[in-house]
């Protein structure tokens, strides 16, 4: 059996895998938000989780930041008390088995990849449009994590071919740069762009809703999105092929983008014929713990 652990600002959740991939038990809690609390807490769902399957020593842990190659320390986390850490030694020495840990979006890429919409795929990007724009891939179901720890990062490189007249006003990302992929494709970003549109915030729900009943202003945001999007990910096409493209997050699950999206791509990537794949994820909120699981299989 595997344990895998989602780890959020706010909440920690945990499943108990068996080697097939059916869910044998589910628990979310708050996070702990000090560093020893943390590890604490860790060992409590472990223990947990054994009382009811026995001793499990294959633990898996996504975690929304990555651990640096460089110093073996916890970098770039939103759960900002876990940076500058050594959390793989310290819940190994607590736990007293192997723990294994990745990036968050490379879970869920993990996950797609192993036995949900990219199954079939040799090479599988995973696309997290959420609140930001992350991504992972894989490959033979192993998730490839680079030097760097980077890769799949694609929400932090510029958008390709920004016109003003287009895409409106520059827009700084936290990151410190400026019109950063994930400040246009996110839940975020098309809030914005909703902003922009509207003259005033409008929720990205209600913007599909005007759409689908033909309102001119939410057919102009929405166009844009894909116009955006099909540009990201073609440049993503264009570099490394991928056989299958899996969305999750919030906008994944705006149901017209799996037929928009790979027309809109079509003129943007470098062939003569092009073979798109773009499927949503099969199990949304919950690829990220599953692929946590898997990174032990």
């Amino acid at each position: 059996m595997l344990i895998g652990f989602d780890i959020g600002g706010t909440k920690i959740e945990v499943c108990v895998l068996d080697d097939e991939g059916h869910e044998l038990k589910k628990k979310r809690q708050p996070t702990q938000r000090n560093y020893r609390g943390f590890i604490e807490q860790i060992a409590s769902l472990v223990a947990e989780c054994e009382e009811e399957f026995g001793r499990i020593d294959k633990i898996g842990m996504g975690l929304p930041g990555a651990i640096s190659p460089a110093t073996g320390l916890v970098k770039n986390a939103n759960s900002t008390f876990l940076n500058g850490n050594d959390l793989k030694h310290d819940l190994e020495v607590k736990l007293d088995r192997q723990v294994q840990i990745a990036n968050d979006a490379n879970c869920f890429a993990l996950s797609e990849a192993v036995d949900g919409a990219g199954k079939e795929g040799q090479l599988v990007f995973g696309v997290i449009i959420g609140t930001g724009c992350g991504g992972g891939f894989v490959f033979d179901k192993q998730v490839i994590v680079g030097p760097n720890a980077l890769c799949g990062e694609w929400g932090h490189n510029p958008l390709p071919s920004y016109q003003p007249d287009i895409d409106g006003p520059e827009r700084d990302c936290y990151c410190g740069r400026k019109n950063c992929i994930e400040t246009f494709i996110s839940g975020t970003g098309f809030g914005v762009t909703g902003e922009q549109v509207y003259s005033q915030p409008v929720p990205t729900v209600e913007i599909m809703q005007q759409y689908r009943e033909g309102n001119a202003k939410a057919k102009q945001a929405y166009s844009l999105l894909v116009d955006q999007m099909a540009r990201c990910l073609a440049s993503i096409v264009n570099i490394l092929d991928p056989d299958v493209i899996v969305l999750g997050g919030g906008l994944s699950n705006v149901d017209e983008l799996y037929q928009d999206l790979p027309q809109a791509m079509e003129k943007y990537v470098f062939s003569d014929s092009v073979r798109l794949n773009v499927r949503k994820a099969k199990y949304g909120d919950s690829s990220g713990i599953r692929g946590a699981a898997w990174l032990c299989s």
